[in-house]
């Protein structure tokens, strides 16, 4: 498994404070509103994630999981 941001988007507020603590700069407020209105996080190259977790930790609303490639056995 590689490095993976999973973004539930109906949980997102457009807050915008995961993409402001993205070291990659890789997630940006999308252009699809969802069922409340909000215009959720995206994610832009789901290839440079290092799967920090930043993202997930600062979200209020627990809308984004991280899951982190594993080395090894």
């Amino acid at each position: 498994m590689k490095n993976l941001v999973k973004i539930n988007a109906k949980r997102c507020k457009s807050c915008g404070l995961c993409v402001h603590v993205c070291p990659k700069k890789i997630l940006g407020i999308g252009e699809i509103a969802n069922d409340k209105g909000y215009y959720a996080v995206e994610m832009k190259d789901q290839t440079k994630c290092i799967a920090c977790a930043f993202c997930a930790l600062i979200c209020p609303d627990l809308a984004l999981e991280v899951y982190r490639e594993e080395k090894g056995e």
